[in-house]
């Protein structure tokens, strides 16, 4: 993931193609609209749907996703389960509008496509699965999706009352369990996207800082929907050596390509600690535009010398909120909440309660988290970062407590 520019869909088929080498068979998805797969592996037309995916070359794959052909064969099957109607029951006042309707719908695509990423991922077919994501404000919203859609639809129609719709309403209870089957649509998804030990996201930026601050904020964005980051690259670098190019020291382009690598030392020295320690991988600039299978594995052997492992970097626990009873008894008891997030500023952050819920905020983003039913009956004392964790403590509010 990153700025639209920074080469991430060229770093991702040079991973793609680092992970292929290990043995592993490796699916690359795009999920950007400007699809560029197949400019960037040189090859004729890779496939958009799942029945046409490319073997790029040996255990290799390739598909960029179109979302509207998904719209359409999802919505096919889901209007299968509505009643056309008959002149007995005067026709159903249910039905699903056509593809081209929902083409504007916000989070409609998004979540398909997540989804079938999801579907792809746990199929067995293959042992890694890289996804080629789209710019990063792109991104945000995409990924917020799926939380956004199983909460709203919780709160707007409980799954408790749809289940107690009487069978004599047919399209009420055809109504329920379409929004039975949305509802369960966004559990994978979901489970997918904060596997901590399965799932990770790797950002990439350029040595500028413009960039380096968006990497900032999307890394901490990523912390608070409890994505698990487990690296960076940094691409397109002066290379090293270019001191050693036969110009006088004097001469404009050498004092430019000085300035430059000088600029971009900084900005790399300043990466780690910035990012919570994560590492740093760096891709230089080459005169040669790496397009076609050979250039990329000469970039996938300049950054990965070693051969790369989907799970090199251990997850760091889940991104689960765990609750701790941590002192006292009744209504003097003190419980702490606990959620990961390394990569947050703390000064960014933001906390509010709606009802049974726990709202929090930082870089552009918030997650609503359901709070257990012991924190339910209790009022919020505080809050602070303790090694990485987002700490928030209850005290039982007397007036609720069980006594």
């Amino acid at each position: 993931m990153g700025k639209g520019g920074v080469g991430k869909t060229t770093l991702a088929a040079a991973t793609a193609i680092a992970l292929a080498r290990t043995g592993d068979r490796v699916l690359l998805i795009s999920l950007d609209r400007a699809h560029s797969l197949t400019d960037v592996f040189a090859v004729e037309g890779v496939a958009r749907e799942e029945a046409d995916i490319v073997e790029v070359a040996g255990g290799l794959d390739a598909l960029e996703l179109d979302t509207l052909a998904l719209l359409e064969n999802r919505l096919g099957a889901l209007s299968a389960l509505i009643p056309g109607g008959s002149d007995h029951e005067h026709g159903s006042p249910l039905s699903l509008p056509d593809p081209q309707e929902l083409t504007g719908l916000p989070g409609a695509e998004e979540l398909l496509a997540l989804a079938e990423v999801a579907r792809l991922a746990h199929g067995g077919d293959w042992d890694a699965v890289l996804v080629d994501c789209p710019p990063t404000g792109d991104l945000l919203r995409l990924l917020t999706v799926p939380d956004m859609v199983h909460d709203y639809l919780e709160r707007i129609w409980p799954r408790h009352l749809r289940a107690t719709v009487p069978g004599t309403q047919r399209w009420q209870a055809i109504a329920a369990l379409l929004v039975d089957r949305l509802s369960d649509f966004t559990l994978p998804v979901r489970a997918m996207l904060t596997d901590r030990r399965n799932t990770c996201a790797r950002l990439v930026l350029t040595a500028e800082a413009m960039v380096v601050a968006e990497a900032r904020r999307t890394a901490a964005a990523m912390s608070v929907l409890g994505v698990r980051v487990d690296g960076v690259i940094v691409n397109k670098l002066l290379p090293h050596d270019v001191s050693s190019h036969d110009f006088g020291s004097d001469h404009p382009a050498m004092r430019w390509c000085a300035e430059r690598a000088e600029r971009e030392r900084v900005q790399v020295d300043s990466l780690a600690d910035s990012l919570g320690g994560l590492p740093v991988l760096t891709a230089d600039e080459n005169g040669r535009e790496p397009v076609g299978f050979d250039s990329l594995a000469a970039l996938a052997d300049a950054l990965y010398p070693a051969g790369v492992d989907p799970l090199t970097a251990a997850g760091d626990g889940s991104t689960a909120a765990r609750v701790e009873l941590e002192s006292g008894s009744g209504v003097e008891s003190v419980y702490a909440l606990r959620l990961r997030m390394p990569l947050v500023d703390p000064s960014t952050l933001t906390l509010g309660r709606v009802e049974d819920d726990l709202v929090v905020g930082a870089a552009g983003v918030r997650r609503r988290v359901r709070l257990a039913s012991v924190l339910r009956r209790c009022t919020t004392e505080g809050a602070r970062f303790e090694d990485g964790d987002l700490v928030i403590r209850f005290r039982p509010d007397p007036q609720v407590w069980p006594l």
